[in-house]
């Protein structure tokens, strides 16, 4: 009896021990071909962003002569001294910032409460409503009767003409309605309704902290276009004091290219000069550019990817 008792215990660990299991060859192989062509198309996306950022920090000459391939080459700032040695740039990262952040702020309040109505099961006429969304993303009314609209509002010049007209996307409210349906049980709003909870305080107490994948997806994406946005600027904007980031960059880069260009009757090594400091300054206008959006979204990713997905199961 003592054998026995001593020995269950060793049979014990041995099934509590995890058994691997044994992988095929051809799982092997398989693994191996998906893990290289990872590697490789890794290697085609990231190598571009690093020679970018590399020629930014490299001297004139070495942008000039093709000597950056991977690291910066004689490290200088005098691209970045360029960029910043302009009175608007300052001025523009603030427009920019300006309307990413009222912008998206804006446009997340009005698509959830678009978005949250049309997920609920007894509001009447939800799909009717849909339906008038998702015909907004294949036909609109083209850019001058928009232009006429904008014009008739009052809008033009102003910084409200960047912020209202974009303030709400289709697509995002058929996203946001998607995870509301997945994610919000009617349940939770039955009870809050027999509680004697309104429908404002619901959504702001319980649909809301249960939504930051969402928020964050709606977030970024928001973010990256209205700081991205340029052809809104060149439309409705005139008065240079409202001038986005990317129009600022524009006009340094065309009235490079136009220095570059207007002589030709300098000298070969005056030519190359010109041409490897508008190389340079291209790279550093990109660098500028997008490095906020870089340095923002590794703190969302993980929302990011978990709202996309949930927002895309169903329609």
């Amino acid at each position: 009896m003592v054998e026995v008792q001593s020995a269950t215990p060793v049979a014990k660990k041995r099934k509590a021990q995890p058994t691997a299991i044994r992988e095929s060859r051809g799982d092997r192989i398989f693994l191996i071909v998906v893990h290289t062509v990872l590697a490789i198309v890794l290697l085609i996306v990231l190598y571009p962003l690093i020679f970018v950022v590399s020629s930014s920090f490299s001297s004139v000459e070495a942008v000039t002569s093709g000597e950056v391939w991977l690291l910066p080459v004689r490290p200088s700032l005098d691209g970045y001294r360029a960029v910043f040695s302009h009175q608007g740039v300052l001025r523009g990262y603030y427009n920019s910032a300006y309307y990413s952040l009222i912008g998206t702020l804006i446009s997340i309040a009005l698509t959830i409460m678009v978005a949250y109505p049309l997920s609920r099961r007894d509001f009447v006429g939800r799909g009717i409503i849909t339906f008038i969304f998702v015909f907004t993303m294949f036909f609109n009314g083209g850019l001058i009767p928009t232009y006429l609209i904008v014009r008739g509002t009052g809008l033009i010049n102003t910084r409200w003409a960047m912020l209202i007209p974009s303030a709400i996307g289709a697509w995002f409210v058929i996203i946001t309605r998607t995870f509301f349906q997945s994610s919000i049980p009617n349940e939770l709003s039955e009870v809050a309704e027999i509680d004697g909870c309104s429908d404002l305080y619901f959504v702001w107490k319980v649909v809301l902290p249960l939504s930051k994948p969402i928020i964050a997806v709606l977030a970024l994406m928001y973010a990256v276009g209205k700081w991205n946005a340029y052809f809104e600027a060149m439309i409705y904007l005139s008065d240079e004091e409202l001038y986005p980031l990317q129009i600022i960059l524009r006009q340094i880069l065309i009235l490079n290219q136009n220095l570059t260009t207007g002589f030709r009757r300098l000298r070969t090594d005056q030519l190359m000069a010109r041409a490897g400091i508008a190389d340079l300054l291209k790279y550093s206008l990109i660098v500028v550019a997008s490095a906020p959006l870089l340095v923002l979204y590794p703190f969302i990713q993980k929302y990011f990817i978990k709202g996309v997905l949930i927002g895309s199961l169903k329609g």
